[in-house]
């Protein structure tokens, strides 16, 4: 209850307290931090298009191209608690565009390699840039806007999270076919450069300046044990095209141990006073946050993973161009960013009910279009698909965007940064695992039949039991919501008094 009532005195004010004056530029400033989360996460898919051209070009081995690709998630990974961290300690203003500023920099790097070992190093920075600058970006959103404008602010948020994702083939399809030649692969990595130049710019004249009047220490042994614990979890996921699952299986017990002696040594620096990397209380106290993070982590096992399947068969299966495969799967994108945008209007009425039903809505997209392109004519197929796929992507945009907003809304914003860059972790250990598992399910089928349509139903499949944890999960918080909500209608004088339900209104 201690920490309930710490918690709830940290909380930010609403759009009526005493305190909150709104910034007349925020809404400027948000699209110069959705801009930036765009590129960042965008570079995650975009370069798989290009990994052949560069694997040729740079007569680099499939090991070697793998990292450029693997690596980039890795230290994105690594980077985002201890960034966001540093974010509440510090100033996330300056942190973000020192970050931006590294990514442009390390996106010309990448451009110039004149080597794969260049390549790979520059892309290492590029992920590291990303991730320090990621956890600002919701961490600025808390801090800027209250109330409804937050929910407006998030649903905008996931939709640059979901485009991203989806977006990134096409995005690397487009730009080779724009840039024809050997070198076109470059253009990949350019188009950061002057996009970023001019968020810089714009960042230094928009974002909100925050007087810090204490800055406290950095937790070192908990950076140290949370970064070997990631690690540990990501590594064998990252090297699992070159048998990482089989060699290194061991880290996963291992990475488990690590993250839990960090879990008790941030309880140990909570009990003893001291401001730890990560507040455990986050967890414990603070409504929606564990649930959240956990329906965020399953989701991504399958929604980052399933990109590179259809990848895989249409540019293999079907024999489509990078920019074709790309398009085939635009209406799911197109259906997300709409249905994103809407939905953080809608999150505040209907709350956990709406991510319940997206996650319904994206399985039975992804599911129809399975069946449709297993069993539909085959010169027919992709066209068929194209409506679920929309629908798959509406389902989508109602379940990123409301689980951001109903993740965050109640974290004081103190620890806006280092709540942000847990979920964000969470997503990109669950982006790895479904990106490592579900193309190698697609192998072992296709090697074994020879049949790309099997190896295509059978990732996808699952990539929806990934999803369907994901749906049961909120399917049980929304359940516990409205049994929360007919206990407070019963018994009013009870929940006046009840400290959480104070917290919350």
């Amino acid at each position: 209850m201690t920490a309930s009532a710490s918690a709830a005195g940290d909380r930010a004010p609403g759009p009526q307290e005493a305190g909150y004056e709104p910034d007349p530029q925020r809404w400027r400033a948000l699209w110069v931090t959705l801009v930036a989360g765009f590129m960042s996460l965008l570079d995650v898919t975009i370069v798989a298009v290009a990994l052949p051209t560069i694997q040729r070009e740079l007569h680099a081995s499939p090991a070697q191209v793998q990292w450029v690709v693997s690596g980039y998630a890795l230290t994105f990974a690594l980077a985002l608690v201890t960034a966001g961290r540093l974010g509440d300690a510090l100033d996330r203003r300056r942190i973000f565009l020192l970050a931006l500023s590294g990514f442009v920099l390390c996106s010309a790097a990448c451009g110039a390699a004149p080597d794969i070992t260049l390549l790979v190093v520059a892309r290492l920075a590029q992920g590291l840039a990303a991730g320090f600058m990621a956890p600002q970006n919701s961490a600025l959103i808390q801090q800027m806007f209250r109330g409804a404008e937050r929910g407006r602010a998030f649903g905008f948020f996931g939709a640059t999270v979901g485009i991203s994702s989806a977006a990134g083939p096409i995005t690397g399809g487009a730009i080779l076919a724009l840039a024809s030649g050997p070198q076109g692969w470059r253009w990949i990595f350019y188009v950061n450069v002057p996009i970023g130049i001019l968020a810089v710019l714009l960042g230094r004249r928009l974002l909100p300046r925050v007087r810090r009047s204490a800055r406290g220490r950095l937790d070192v042994a908990g950076v140290l044990l949370l970064g070997l614990g990631v690690l540990a979890l990501m590594y064998p996921l990252v090297q699992a095209d070159s048998g990482g699952l089989r060699r290194l299986w061991w880290l996963f017990p291992a990475g488990a141990a690590v993250l839990a002696a960090f879990t008790w040594w941030q309880h140990r620096l909570v009990a003893r006073g001291v401001q730890p990397l990560l507040d455990p209380r986050l967890f414990s106290t603070v409504r929606g946050y564990a649930v959240g993070a956990g329906i965020g982590t399953l989701y991504f096992v399958g929604f980052s993973g399933v990109w590179l399947v259809f990848a895989l068969f249409y540019q293999r299966g079907l024999d489509f161009s990078p920019l074709r495969s790309g398009l085939a799967v635009t209406p799911f994108a197109v259906g997300s960013a709409s249905a994103a945008v809407v939905s953080g209007r809608l999150v505040e009425r209907f709350g956990r009910l709406l991510t319940v039903c997206g996650l319904a809505g994206v399985l039975a997209g992804l599911g129809g279009a399975a069946l449709l392109l297993r069993f539909a004519p085959l010169h027919m197929a992709p066209w068929l698909a194209a409506p679920v796929l929309f629908l798959g992507g509406i389902g989508s945009g109602f379940v990123v965007s409301p689980n951001i907003t109903m993740t965050l809304r109640d974290v004081p914003v103190r620890m806006a940064g280092a709540a942000g860059g847990a979920l964000q972790t969470g997503q990109r250990l669950g982006a790895a695992l479904g990106t490592a598992a579900l193309p190698g399910l697609f192998y072992l089928v296709l090697g074994r039949s020879h049949d790309y349509r099997g190896a295509l139903v059978t990732a996808l499949g699952a990539a929806l039991v990934g999803m369907a944890a994901s749906l049961a999960l909120a399917t049980a918080d929304w359940r516990r919501d409205r049994r929360t909500n007919r206990s407070r209608r019963k018994c009013p004088e009870e929940v006046a008094n009840d400290p959480v339900h104070a917290r919350q209104t």
